[in-house]
């Protein structure tokens, strides 16, 4: 009942919104994506290849919104922003004339309402696995509430090679919604391999840059251009970031769900001569039944794991990393370090000739949640700095 009683609140404040600013999503051409792992990515590949394509196109992703040529801070911990936000940044858009506007769309912002009102044109889903249980409280209820992005789009388009694809399909024929697919193993509306014309890309990524083709392919957009813009498109920050390229590497992820991990890990285990060094921990507040399963998925294809600090709000950390670590193979060396710039350094210490020390969860992010109050904090800060603290 006070879950319903809110979302009437966050409703009206997106009606709201939407008056205030004169409805702007109905003059610009609105590409919604969603997904638990690759909206960023695929956000900023989509942008990319409009770009690249002579359109004139903004975007929100996790990073950073893009209008015209001004970059906009949408907050910390914040993935799609607040009703007024999104408005205020698609009136701008339109005012400025743009024509496409490519907005990274969660879960979250679908079920508080915040982005009600918009007039998707196409939307694409990336992936759905284990997250924000603690929010939806069942995978089912999640992928439903992802669902109605694609429900509100003009036209869908849906990954037939993922665990969700036969739930989505079910949802979406039940209410008579045309849809498309896009797949690198079965028959579908788009196929397009990436690794034909880039060997390096990981799997995980492949998907990504399918699901960026496939919608640019269902605007018009000329293969050749979306092609030659994979060629030299760069991973937005901190995605697979190389931070430190000496006697070892020093790589960068947002990964932060079990399934991010694993796919992140096991790419880069097929990569690495030596042992890989994976730096970690789990947002406080947040899905407590993914913990274990991050550290099982650690395991997996890590030689060492430190377990740290991420944004534990008012949780005790130290119960959040022995929830992780509960779910790590016993044969695999763990140790907690809760100072996250402690953490990292252990980490840079240990590590040898041909290793590879992974740090995820906080990537481009430039705040570490302690308590109640924000510290700055970015990852890939603190290696460089410990880089040269260390004379590495």
């Amino acid at each position: 009942m006070w879950r319903k009683l809110k979302n009437l609140g966050h409703f009206g404040l997106a009606i709201l919104a939407n008056i205030w600013y004169g409805f702007p999503s109905q003059k610009i051409k609105v590409i919604g994506i969603t997904g638990t792992d690759g909206k960023t990515t695929t956000t900023h590949l989509i942008f990319a290849i409009l770009t690249a394509a002579g359109k004139k196109a903004s975007l929100i992703s996790t990073i950073y919104a893009k209008i015209g040529s001004r970059v906009y801070d949408t907050g910390l911990h914040t993935t799609t922003p607040s009703y007024f936000l999104i408005q205020k940044l698609l009136r701008e858009a339109v005012n400025r004339q743009e024509e496409y506007f490519v907005l990274e769309t969660t879960s979250h912002s679908l079920d508080q309402k915040r982005v009600w009102g918009i007039n998707y044109l196409v939307s694409v889903i990336t992936n759905v696995t284990h997250e924000h249980l603690d929010y939806h409280l069942t995978y089912q209820n999640y992928l439903k509430t992802k669902a109605n992005l694609l429900l509100n789009s003009q036209m869908a388009l849906i990954n037939r090679d993922d665990a969700s694809y036969l739930l989505l399909k079910k949802i979406l024929m039940a209410k008579k919604k045309q849809f498309l697919t896009y797949s690198l193993k079965q028959p579908a509306d788009y196929s397009f391999n990436s690794k034909t014309i880039l060997p390096e890309l990981a799997d995980f990524n492949n998907y990504n840059y399918l699901a960026a083709y496939s919608v640019c392919r269902y605007l018009g957009i000329k293969e050749k251009i979306i092609i030659d813009t994979f060629r030299q498109f760069t991973l937005p920050q901190g995605r697979l970031e190389t931070v430190y390229d000496g006697d070892f590497k020093v790589i960068v992820d947002f990964a932060h769900t079990p399934n991010a991990i694993a796919v992140l890990l096991q790419f880069l285990r097929k990569k690495a001569k030596g042992r890989i060094i994976h730096v970690f921990g789990s947002a406080g507040l947040r899905d407590t039944t993914k913990r274990p399963e991050m550290g099982k998925a650690s395991s997996q294809y890590s030689n060492v794991i430190i377990l740290t600090e991420e944004d534990y709000r008012t949780e005790d950390p130290m119960i959040i990393a022995k929830s992780i670590a509960s779910g790590i193979n016993q044969k695999v060396h763990y140790q907690i370090i809760l100072d996250r710039y402690e953490a990292i350094k252990k980490a840079l210490q240990l590590a040898k000739k041909d290793d590879v020390v992974v740090i995820t969860g906080k990537a481009h992010e430039k705040s570490l949640c302690r308590g109640k109050r924000e510290y700055p904090w970015n990852d890939i800060e603190a290696v460089k700095r410990l880089i040269t603290d260390l004379n590495l």
